[in-house]
């Protein structure tokens, strides 16, 4: 009788935790990368100091990132900021300090995070770097901190789940549009901790930056990860930023997923989901007009300079629409400078948008651009349940953002397919 065939994140923990696991299995593994941020660091601290051990378990595979409220905005978070400065600074740790960017740009950017890696951090789109094959999740600061002393950690083998994104996008549809199409499709428990495994020829036309979309989506059904296969265009996009060696894992033709999912891209529209749920989507056409008072473009999911080339196309020669605020939040000093370079960000700052630091931004509600009672924001953003960007009482629409640029110029939710 022929054995049955293991997924790429049985593969994976099974490499990292020296027995052969499958879907099911409990089991402790290794870890490859650990990553906190401002916004749960400090109680990854106090977790890890209340152990009383002077050292982590290996100050290379840790790094700390300043993006969820970076620059400050008062003196508590200044505070909490001198904190980790401190830590980081005791245990020869890297940390990436205001300005660089959100986490988990910077993790996939640096080349911090690898095909075949296990990488934890304490924020649940970690599984953003599962577009570069790598089973990537996010984990609790009492976790972290036992990850800190250890290097180790108990967990459940996901079954797997397959997506197969069939035919090409058309004109004016992009990777968002096909995550949040998943989504609805799901629900927002449909996934509950599945790893969601993508393949078809659509993904295979995608570049590394709308594959990270995908990835980075995956929590809001539920997943536990999103990962894919190290393909050629991940292979390249590798090169120049790996800095050790890595091994690509693939999934066998005989593995076993506990269900499938099919998605026939070629005949998408554009797709927005409404307030106050990620799974809440509608085809452009049936929410087209809907009135809105601010538009954001940026975050770990959408924030890189390919999603403000896109916006820009837009906008050029454009004005963005009067009672209309338009931020920009590019998700890393780096992608800020592509996208100066490319002439994206003298487009946009033309049209009207006002342009603040790399980092998380409005997203989480930490800081700038926080709505008012009443207001409707369109966003680039992955959430947009009561009180995602700081205050409980606006309503949030999540698209893409070529949708957000084309609303951004008439003031209501429009078909990016009109100004392409």
């Amino acid at each position: 009788m022929k054995m049955r065939g293991k997924t790429i994140v049985e593969k994976i923990i099974s490499s990292h935790c020296r027995e052969g696991v499958k879907a099911g299995d409990f089991t402790v593994v290794s870890v490859d990368l650990a990553v906190t941020h401002d916004a749960t660091g400090p109680g990854v601290i106090k977790a890890f100091e209340e152990f009383g051990k002077k050292s982590v378990w290996n100050r290379e595979k840790i790094i700390f990132v300043f993006d969820h409220a970076a620059p400050s905005p008062n003196e508590k978070v200044s505070n909490l900021h001198v904190m980790m400065r401190k830590f980081t600074k005791e245990h020869g740790i890297k940390l990436f300090d205001v300005g660089c960017g959100v986490c988990h740009q910077v993790v996939i950017e640096k080349g911090l995070v690898l095909p075949g890696d296990i990488a934890v951090g304490t924020d649940s789109h970690t599984c953003t770097y599962g577009a570069l094959n790598a089973f990537a999740f996010g984990i609790g600061s009492t976790e972290m901190a036992g990850v800190f002393l250890t290097g180790k950690l108990w967990l459940k083998v996901p079954e797997t789940l397959k997506v197969i994104l069939n035919g090409g996008l058309p004109k004016g549809v992009y990777a968002k549009d096909v995550a949040l199409k998943m989504i609805g499709e799901l629900g927002s428990e449909g996934a509950d901790y599945l790893a969601i495994e993508f393949i078809g020829e659509a993904l295979s036309q995608m570049p590394m930056s709308d594959r990270f979309v995908l990835s980075n989506m995956v929590i809001e059904c539920g997943a536990k990860a999103g990962l894919m296969e190290a393909d050629s265009e991940t292979l390249c996009w590798l090169k120049g930023r790996a800095r050790r060696e890595f091994s690509p894992v693939r999934s066998d033709d005989n593995a076993s997923f506990v269900d499938e999912l099919s998605i026939d891209c070629s005949t998408l529209q554009p797709q927005v989901a409404v307030y106050h749920s990620v799974d809440n989507v509608y085809p452009i056409s049936e929410v087209e007009g809907e009135s809105i008072d601010q538009v954001f473009i940026g975050t770990c999911t959408n924030g890189r300079a390919e999603d403000l080339r896109v916006a820009a196309s837009i906008l050029a020669g454009r004005k963005i629409s009067d009672g209309v605020r338009l931020i920009v939040c590019p998700a890393s000093h780096d992608e800020l400078l592509k996208a100066m370079k490319s002439g994206a960000i003298e487009v946009l700052i033309e049209a009207g948008a006002v342009l603040i630091p790399p980092g998380c931004g409005p997203c989480p509600g930490t800081h700038l651009g926080v709505p008012g009672d009443g207001e409707k924001v369109l966003s680039t953003a992955n959430r947009n349940f009561k009180g995602r960007m700081g205050n409980n009482k606006a309503f949030i629409f999540l698209a893409s953002p070529a949708t957000c640029a084309a609303s951004a110029i008439t003031g209501k939710i429009t078909d990016p397919r009109r100004f392409l």
